[in-house]
């Protein structure tokens, strides 16, 4: 059972409001009416159906960008592949989202409007977005009442305000200045890009992963109530799990840093939203001058510690501490754990409550932070291995973009590594890049045209994008009907590889397979002598570079199983001007 007894440690009162109580003098008490007790247990009530509820709604967003229908329209028997949900709503109400590209980029894609709404509101009533909405403060929650931290005194003591709690405000600093010199990298920590990126990429599919393995251990047994299970996992996996086996580069980094945010709960309580969230940042310092907030009756506080047993943003709800409100999550557990009847939420409350500033930081601190992230960003691109109009000296072939993409400078001040795209895509084709871009493109999505190709006439990635990193197309602009296809790279041949080529190998999958119409992979007929000296007739296959869009379809579908003999590089890309197979009246000079 809680120590509710633990007293408070004096450092921590910054004003008290009664002198101190006679040794052995019995503490006051106070009773507190039904109706009182009613409001404030509907309260917490309230905001945890609310709670349920957004986390359901995300989780059903993200199970919901998938593309499950047919590649063909039955009445029209043309492609097409349409996505109609808004997936993104959770990233357009994102005001780190809106902040960050707008200050990478110097635009607001129009759907980030509707943060401004989140951040008017949150000036208003205080930081009920992370207490109330937010899916992945959810999830902390639930796990830190799953497996509390500590229990008594050890959890009134860090349940108190912190100075650790400041390090989210460097963060959302360092970001901030990062952005202002192009580099975006507030994906990396935003909690609902956290969240969007390690449920689509990591939580469902190990999910489906598990679900469909335990039916086949069902089947197993070959019993009618094993096998009758089974069916019914089977029909309801495609429901609300993914309906294909989708496999991810690099996800057990993702996997194991978002399990590892999850566990800093058994030592800190929402460890991740006190320290680390630079969202919650951004929102504490918004709800400074919030109208609605807590109001406290310091002479009737009995020192029980209930409020600081269950705060859950470590706002010092106490009496005799003025309360942090950059801090609180508005979760009322303050409030309806208090048996004296000591706090008070209202608007309007009385300002001798409230801590005059949101945060307390040194200046020294503030120019460091901002002095490292204005250091960073020239020094992770010493290194960069983006594409060669980025002026890259270490250009990776591999780095291919998704169809749509802008410029690779414009698509990193875009790009906040959500990961929608690739959840999104109907051939598991694009994944979380590592290093192929750089330090700035962690997490970005590259394509992998080996485990995936780029689906003909599919434009979904556009859709779902909700800052324009990668740009809304039509089907028309993406195939090219009456006007130049959209290239994403371009296919070459290995020819000590290819069957047809270097053993006398009847092959011509990658021609077979190949969208473009007219085919950019030809054959030519040529007679090719076997060991035993006798001639046989093989295709040969050639790539046109100029109907090439880069899909990666041949390499894909390519029968060598280790190392592929066609294979697809970012050349010739449609968004770039250098990265071009021949350089034609360029500054390089002519071909």
């Amino acid at each position: 059972m809680a120590d509710t007894n633990a007293a408070k440690p004096t450092a921590q009162v910054r004003f008290p409001t009664r002198g101190p109580r006679a040794e052995g003098e019995p503490a006051p008490r106070y009773v507190v009416s039904a109706g009182t007790a009613f409001k404030r247990r509907y309260l917490v009530w309230i905001r945890r159906f609310s709670q349920v509820f957004f986390l359901a709604l995300f989780v059903w967003m993200v199970a919901r960008t998938e593309f499950t229908g047919s590649f063909t329209d039955a009445a029209t028997g043309e492609e097409t592949i349409k996505l109609g949900e808004p997936v993104a709503g959770f990233l357009w109400f994102d005001p780190l989202v809106a902040m960050g590209t707008a200050l990478a980029s110097h635009s607001l894609y129009k759907e980030l409007l509707f943060a401004l709404g989140l951040l008017v509101a949150t000036m208003l009533v205080g930081r009920f977005f992370c207490g109330w909405i937010c899916p992945f403060g959810t999830l902390h929650q639930f796990f830190g009442w799953l497996a509390p931290s500590r229990k008594g005194k050890v959890r009134v003591d860090r349940n108190m305000t912190l100075k650790y709690q400041q390090i989210k405000y460097y963060i959302l600093l360092a970001m901030g200045v990062a952005a202002l010199f192009g580099s975006l990298q507030i994906g990396l920590l935003d909690p609902i890009c956290v969240m969007v990126r390690s449920t689509g990429l990591f939580v469902l599919p190990a999910a489906a992963h598990a679900a469909r393995a335990g039916a086949d251990v069902l089947y197993a047994t070959n019993t009618s109530a094993g096998i009758w299970v089974g069916d019914t996992i089977n029909n309801a996996v495609p429901a609300v799990l993914p309906a294909k086996e989708y496999t991810y580069h690099y996800i057990w980094i993702l996997g194991s840093l978002f399990v590892g945010f999850l566990f800093m709960n058994r030592i800190i309580t929402r460890f991740w939203c006190r320290a680390i969230c630079p969202l919650g940042a951004l929102l504490g310092v918004s709800s400074r001058w919030a109208i609605y907030g807590m109001e406290k009756d310091h002479d009737k506080c009995t020192d029980c510690n209930l409020c600081i047993l269950h705060c859950q943003g470590a706002a010092d709800p106490q009496g005799g501490v003025q309360w942090n409100v950059s801090e609180c999550h508005l979760c009322f557990n303050c409030e309806n754990l208090c048996p004296d009847d000591v706090i008070t939420f209202k608007f309007f409350p009385r300002q001798k409550s409230i801590q005059p500033a949101p945060v307390h930081m040194s200046r020294r601190r503030l120019l460091s932070a901002a002095g490292v992230a204005a250091v960073a960003v020239p020094m992770s691109r010493i290194a960069d291995m983006g594409p060669p109009d980025r002026g890259s000296t270490n250009y990776r072939a591999d780095l291919i973009r998704p169809p749509g993409s802008m410029p690779e400078p414009q698509f990193l001040e875009r790009c906040i590594k959500c990961a929608e795209c690739m959840k999104v895509c109907p051939n598991n084709a694009l994944h979380p890049a590592l290093m192929e871009g750089g330090l700035e493109g962690m997490w970005t999505p590259v394509l992998i045209p080996r485990l995936g190709y780029c689906e003909h006439s599919c434009t979904l990635c556009g859709e779902v994008c909700p800052t324009g990193a990668i740009q809304r197309i039509t089907e028309d602009q993406k195939v090219g009907r009456g006007m130049p296809p959209i290239k994403i790279g371009t296919a070459f041949y290995d020819h000590g590889r290819c069957l047809p080529w270097s053993m006398a190998t009847p092959c011509i999958v990658c021609e077979e397979f190949c969208p473009t119409s007219p085919k950019s992979i030809y054959v030519d007929i040529a007679s090719v002598p076997k060991r035993d000296g006798t001639m046989i007739e093989v295709k040969r296959p050639y790539v046109n570079p100029d109907l090439c869009i880069g899909c990666g379809a041949c390499e894909k579908v390519c029968p060598i199983m280790d190392r592929p003999a066609v294979y697809v590089t970012s050349i010739g890309e449609t968004r770039s001007k250098t990265n071009i197979i021949l350089l034609e009246n360029t500054a390089y000079g002519k071909s």
